[in-house]
């Protein structure tokens, strides 16, 4: 008998095929990233069984918690949540192989402080405020093209995309509109041609909306309480500044 989780998976590639597919895309050309925070690491390997293993945490402490238990099955882990620079050593012990959530050139530059002093490199996403709130991370969609230049100059940062959180309230034309525009900027930044940077990825769209994301571009959707079942904490608190 299938888990729960198993089966929400099974519910969620539908959705990514039936919304690929309905926009002309190939579903091969969308990831599902499994948004794993507060889930426990038993229900997290029940979606490794499933054959998803590409997992992403919003907090530095749920990374390192949970890494332990983890690190025995092969997956990749993304960190998506906004980083402070006094935990950019933590992020980097634990595995993370993308940071989908850089947005100012500081957080850049001590990343890259870092990542040199262990000769090493580390993908990263360039986060943009597409819905223009005050409570959200990103940098504003005017300066995101100033900021890929600037970050593009630490060669230890392989800018591979963009990422965005699209409205959590608000009429369907305004989702759109904050997808619709990332995927502009990446057709703006790709005309650009800037050495080193490139624009294979745009992570947007989570459990409500991700159909619409799909038909916007998305090349990551980022998927958590559809899978894993509602949290006790909504989900502003892993995405407001305050």
């Amino acid at each position: 008998m299938k888990s729960d989780i198993t089966h929400n998976i099974g519910i969620i590639l539908e959705r990514i095929r039936k919304a690929s597919e309905a926009s002309g895309r190939d579903p091969k050309d969308v990831r599902l990233l499994l948004a794993t925070k507060t889930v426990a690491a038993d229900r997290i390997k029940e979606a490794f069984h499933a054959g998803q293993t590409l997992i992403a945490e919003n907090k530095v402490q749920e990374l390192r918690d949970k890494f332990e238990a983890l690190k025995d099955v092969r997956h990749t882990s993304h960190f998506i949540g906004h980083l402070q620079t006094n935990k950019i050593n933590d992020v980097l012990k634990y595995g993370v192989s993308c940071i989908q959530s850089v947005d100012r050139v500081d957080l850049a530059e001590k990343l890259h402080k870092r990542l040199s002093y262990e000769n090493r490199t580390i993908e990263v996403l360039i986060q943009v405020n597409t819905s223009n709130e005050e409570s959200k991370f990103g940098v504003h969609p005017d300066q995101a093209i100033e900021l890929v230049r600037q970050v593009a100059q630490f060669k230890t940062l392989k800018i591979k995309g963009l990422m965005t959180i699209g409205l959590f309230k608000g009429q369907p034309h305004e989702l759109r509109a904050c997808f619709s525009l990332l995927r502009k900027l990446r057709d703006q930044i790709s005309d650009l041609a800037i050495p080193g940077v490139e624009m294979d990825e745009l992570s947007m769209g989570m459990s409500g909306d991700l159909e619409m994301a799909v038909e916007e571009g998305a090349t990551i959707v980022r998927v958590g309480t559809a899978i894993f079942g509602q949290r006790v904490t909504p989900d502003s608190y892993y995405w407001n500044e305050q």
